[in-house]
């Protein structure tokens, strides 16, 4: 988190404009790098370390304390004009004219991206309409595995290293070995492969791509690790265990999109939920059946 107050960048004067970001640390970067060699006003809000959107889904970047800031950072003794320049993602969070009438400065939303400000400021504070289109492109897409991939990696050793135990003695090291292959494989489909195929991948639920990811994963695997040897009821399992636990973790992606409201991922969870963890109990089910009958 980046303090919330009032900051220069370059040696700002009174006429100079102020851009309004959250004080997480990588929106507030992001501004101030997209801002090299200009003369301009930064001023931080406090929303405890969120990032401007879900910030302003949240309430924190918001009217009111948008206006506290204002205050607080005495900005109206500061600046000779009486102008705020917020990031379009902002706008849920913010009434416009309501922070005109509790502290005489309006409102100009400039664009989704800090990339564009430069431009947005050359132009004379014109939002042009490719500043206002989110994109979400296989570059983008790309770049978010790594930290999915971090935030998974506990629980994906911890279920791979449950798996190789069980399997190994129940049955043999090589077995435990081949589950804990199975095991990754689906994780790494819901992780990385949903998300670069996300566009292709046909349906519209999250969840459903990424049983997608991992019923192909598992049709491999199945094909390349000798699957005619595992016998009928293993096999039955694999095929509804992997799948479901792909689709868990690109659900977890829509985190990470541009995609979805709250409200749709809420929706889509009451069907998923209970569909993934139905395939886990039956695939554990398939598999005691087949170690006693």
């Amino acid at each position: 988190m980046v303090p919330p107050g009032l900051y220069a960048l370059g040696h700002p004067h009174a006429a100079d404009p102020v851009v309004v970001t959250a004080n997480y640390k990588m929106s507030y970067d992001c501004v101030r790098q997209a801002l090299p060699g200009r003369n301009c006003w930064l001023l931080v809000l406090e929303t405890y370390g969120i990032n401007v959107w879900c910030a302003a889904g949240k309430g924190t970047f918001g009217t009111g304390e948008l206006v506290r800031r204002v205050a607080s950072s005495g900005l109206s003794k500061v600046v000779s004009h009486r102008r705020l320049i917020l990031p379009i993602l902002g706008a849920p969070g913010v009434s416009a004219h309501e922070v005109a009438r509790r502290s005489g400065f309006n409102i100009s939303y400039a664009a989704i991206r800090a990339a564009d400000l430069p431009e947005y400021l050359d132009k004379g504070l014109v939002t042009t309409p490719a500043m206002q289109e989110q994109t979400f492109t296989l570059y983008e897409r790309l770049v978010l595995i790594p930290v999915e991939l971090v935030l998974a990696l506990k629980s994906i050793a911890l279920g791979g290293a449950g798996l190789f135990i069980l399997f190994a003695v129940s049955s043999t090291p090589r077995a435990g070995a081949m589950a804990f292959l199975a095991w990754l494989g689906a994780c790494l489909s819901g992780i990385v492969a949903g998300p670069v195929l996300l566009p292709w991948l046909p349906g519209r639920g999250f969840a459903v791509k990424g049983a997608e990811a991992g019923l192909v994963w598992i049709v491999l695997f199945y094909l390349l690790a000798g699957g005619q040897a595992w016998g009928a009821w293993s096999s039955v399992a694999a095929f509804l265990a992997l799948p479901a636990v792909s689709a868990f973790y690109t659900l977890n992606f829509t985190g990470c999109s541009p995609y979805t409201s709250r409200s749709g991922v809420k929706k889509e969870m009451r069907f998923a939920i209970p569909a993934m963890g139905g395939a886990l109990l039956l695939s554990l089910l398939l598999l005691l059946a087949g170690r006693f009958l």
